[in-house]
């Protein structure tokens, strides 16, 4: 699995949407974008629970949207999103360990 197919299943997964996997991420954006403008209209709750749950940074989100306030507040959400799964993805990859030296008997 490719680093934008594992980030794009991340995100579907942790969101808990119907946004579907793509080709490419300029769609996935998209699409991301779009679901987030229905939780914005339709259920607030939902996509602030989202957010904490995916650990987007709130002081940071408050910002990034009081400095660009013409700039659709779906897409810089999303990019959000995929900056902050990234970096989790990032984080997992530098401390996956090794196991293979690791005898049956000290395995968890």
């Amino acid at each position: 699995m490719t680093e934008d197919e594992q980030l794009q299943s991340d995100i579907v997964k942790y969101t808990g949407s119907d946004v579907q996997v793509c080709d490419n991420m300029e769609a996935f954006k998209k699409e991301l974008a779009d679901y987030i403008h229905g939780l914005i209209s339709s259920d607030f709750n939902k996509l602030v629970f989202m957010l904490y749950r995916l650990d987007i940074n709130e002081k940071k989100l408050k910002e990034l949207l009081a400095l660009q306030p013409g700039t659709d507040a779906g897409v810089l959400i999303g990019d959000m999103i995929i900056e902050r799964q990234l970096q989790k993805i990032q984080l997992r990859k530098k401390y996956r360990q090794d196991d293979s030296n690791i005898s049956e008997d000290e395995k968890w």
